[in-house]
């Protein structure tokens, strides 16, 4: 009988780390993240915002995806949507660690992040948040 379970244990092991899962769908999403950011660099606001929506429908509530959104909506003079976007990433940007690639400023007013390709890294997303929400109440005090 033990012979037998040895015979399966490597074929069950290679079932499961072939499945997709949590961290494979996370991957995707982080491709996602890539791929809207790279629109966004290049202008393509409403490919870039289709792919944001996406991501919300796969991961909803994903902070990263918010925050760009809120990018977006600061690139198009929509000041009280990007807060909105911005308020809504807060609360789930706390622990979510990115490993952020580059970032692009719109208008001086809010920052876009690209992640790497890796799944988790070592930046703390909230306080980016955070940055980013005052930069657009400012933005929207002087109005």
């Amino acid at each position: 009988m033990k012979a037998k379970w040895r015979l399966m244990i490597p074929a069950i092991l290679a079932l499961l780390l072939a499945a997709p899962g949590p961290a494979g769908a996370q991957a995707e999403v982080t491709g996602l993240l890539i791929k809207s950011y790279d629109l966004l660099e290049a202008g393509q606001l409403d490919q870039a915002q289709k792919i944001f929506e996406q991501i919300l429908k796969q991961d909803p509530g994903n902070p990263l995806a918010l925050n760009n959104l809120g990018y977006l909506k600061v690139k198009e003079h929509r000041y009280q949507e990007a807060l909105a976007y911005l308020e809504q990433a807060l609360p789930k940007a706390k622990g979510y660690k990115v490993m952020i690639n580059r970032v692009c400023d719109a208008d001086g007013i809010c920052l876009a992040f690209r992640p790497l390709q890796e799944v988790y890294g070592n930046q703390e997303l909230e306080p980016l948040v955070q940055m980013n929400i005052a930069m657009v109440k400012a933005r929207l005090a002087t109005k």
